[in-house]
């Protein structure tokens, strides 16, 4: 069932999805399903699958030199899309991402996922490479979020890559793509955002899922602003509990995002990351209760394939 869908017949009630990561080259899907287990009571309406981009190491030979050697530490989000459709029942989100792919690998992912029966996709540009500064695209590849929600709207009227193919299949993807209540950290500045963003719902992204926030009036205000924008698009909020110290640093550093001073006071108080684990629940508690009470349509959990401090929050709130 696609995401809209789900949205639609909730009869504004507000839905509970989460995130997880592929486990690491070399470990089962018993670790994916250790993560999911412990949430299914909660009856999430969707599972997201992040996707990675192929990644490079140098490898010294024995004269000296480096072999740029290719890697891929978190492969398998389509066949764990799949795994988790048998297993659960549950509609699985695949990430498709410009970053390492052409455009072609990206028509044989979208075919894929056609095949088995996959309704939704989330189209991100994706992170820069390791080492570079700046987002640089494969060669052959898709430039940007927006240049991927093309494609996958092209796919979705039967336009494959080949010209000469004329009578395509039509596939019937639900495209959503990411949202950033404190701007994307590339952009100039909140307005500027906004403009690509209503771009992209205009080129087709049917709901859009936001980057994680601390502070609520961020996603209010945002909202509010895609609205007087044009873009009448579902906005999910993604919610991520703080569960350790060396988070206060990283996520603002990482995301390009602020953390509330009642937070970081709080935070900073705590004698171990025990202590910040359940300053983090409570706080997200309190996030997910207003989000609630305002009518967000789905909290999205960013679980990092961790389910623990999720469960508890959801707990509380469903």
């Amino acid at each position: 069932m696609k995401i809209i869908d789900h949205i639609k017949e909730s009869n504004g009630k507000t839905l509970f999805s989460f995130e997880i990561l592929p486990p690491l080259k070399g470990l089962g899907i018993q670790s994916i399903y250790n993560g999911i287990d412990p949430l299914m009571e909660f009856k999430p309406s969707f599972i997201d699958v992040t996707y990675h981009r192929e990644d490079y190491v140098l490898k010294k030979r024995a004269d000296g030199t480096f072999d740029r050697v290719s890697t891929r530490k978190r492969p398998g989000t389509v066949a764990i899309c799949a795994a988790i459709q048998n297993k659960y029942h549950i509609d699985a989100v695949p990430h498709l991402i410009c970053g390492g792919f052409t455009k072609d690998d990206t028509e044989t992912a979208l075919i894929e996922l056609n095949f088995l029966g996959i309704d939704n996709v989330l189209a991100l540009r994706g992170d820069p490479q390791k080492g570079e500064l700046y987002f640089e695209p494969e060669m052959g590849g898709n430039k940007n979020a927006l240049d991927l929600i093309h494609q996958i709207k092209n796919m979705n009227s039967g336009v494959y890559l080949d010209e000469e193919l004329t009578q395509g299949v039509e596939s019937n993807f639900c495209i959503g793509a990411a949202a950033y209540p404190e701007k994307h950290m590339d952009a100039p500045n909140l307005s500027s955002d906004l403009k690509y963003l209503k771009r992209k719902v205009e080129a087709g992204a049917d709901f859009l899922v936001t980057q994680m926030f601390f502070d609520n009036q961020h996603y209010f205000n945002f909202v509010n602003k895609c609205r007087e924008n044009g873009i009448d698009v579902p906005i999910i909020p993604g919610i991520k509990p703080i569960s350790s110290r060396k988070q206060l640093l990283a996520l603002p550093k990482v995301f390009n995002i602020d953390l509330p001073e009642d937070l970081v006071n709080a935070i900073e108080d705590c004698k171990n990351d025990k202590d910040v684990a359940q300053i983090g629940i409570d706080w997200a508690i309190e996030q997910c209760k207003e989000l609630i009470q305002k009518n967000a349509p789905v909290l999205h959990f960013y679980t990092m394939s961790k389910s623990a401090q999720t469960k508890t929050i959801c707990e509380h709130i469903f």
